[in-house]
């Protein structure tokens, strides 16, 4: 669990504080928080968990973004979840790490030592609530993606993988997904295809199928604006309340 300690850091100016596990807290809690938490950060591809792992700490994802992987008895790897900011890492009363945690690009994390942690969350309800939520919000994640993963096309895939990147990035921005949004793709296309259960061609191909049509715009490799928001969510597979389309 080797990382870089970086200067504390204001949490009023905190970049995730209206989505983060503290987002509910009063600043007498803010308070107490300050007095238990670090900063770490990662460089791209530095391991900041392996399966197994004793949990010293859990943290929110300040900027950045890691993957979750489990690994197989024949040493294969599956990517089983992203963890993107404001994202939690660590779960109160679990003492191992059950999944590889790997920054994928500079990682910043906003740590928390588990005990004064867990103690905490049995004084400051607002806590409690707040993960139940981001559990139950990370429920969900799990779900769109056995849907994505497990019936979706490729090309779907990919749109899908987009539109979730974009959507919570304009949520950072504490702003409504809209035509032009843009934001910069945090995953290589080798990621994306490790993640996706695709072939890197594959992922080249459908994004640059994506930018043919027009759904979406690229500026240099990672940069990318969406031009009509309801183009690309045609391109998911998906209705507007979520479901697939018949």
């Amino acid at each position: 669990m080797n990382g870089l300690h970086i200067d504390v850091k204001d949490c009023s100016q905190c970049p995730i504080r209206h989505r983060a596990v503290c987002s509910r807290c009063e600043p007498d809690e803010l308070e107490t928080l300050e007095n238990i938490k670090y900063y770490r950060t990662y460089e791209a591809g530095q391991p900041i968990l392996w399966s197994g792992d004793h949990m010293e700490f859990v943290a929110s994802v300040v900027t950045g973004i890691a993957t979750l992987s489990q690994a197989m008895e024949d040493g294969r790897t599956q990517m089983v979840g992203l963890l993107l900011p404001s994202d939690f890492i660590g779960r109160p009363g679990r003492e191992r790490a059950p999944f590889d945690v790997v920054a994928v690009s500079d990682v910043t994390l906003c740590c928390f030592r588990r005990r004064p942690f867990e103690e905490m969350m049995t004084q400051t309800p607002h806590i409690g609530q707040r993960l139940l939520e981001m559990t139950l919000d990370e429920l969900d994640s799990a779900r769109e993606w056995m849907l994505v993963l497990g019936r979706k096309t490729a090309r779907e895939k990919i749109a899908s993988l987009v539109l979730i990147i974009a959507r919570r990035d304009s949520s950072l921005r504490r702003k409504l997904p809209a035509d032009g949004m843009t934001f910069d793709l945090p995953l290589t296309r080798e990621a994306m295809a490790d993640y996706l259960g695709l072939t890197l061609e594959t992922v080249s191909r459908q994004i640059s199928a994506l930018r043919k049509t027009g759904t979406i715009r690229l500026e240099g490799k990672r940069h990318v604006i969406v031009p009509d928001l309801d183009a690309l969510i045609s391109e998911t597979g998906d209705d507007y309340d979520g479901g697939m389309i018949a």
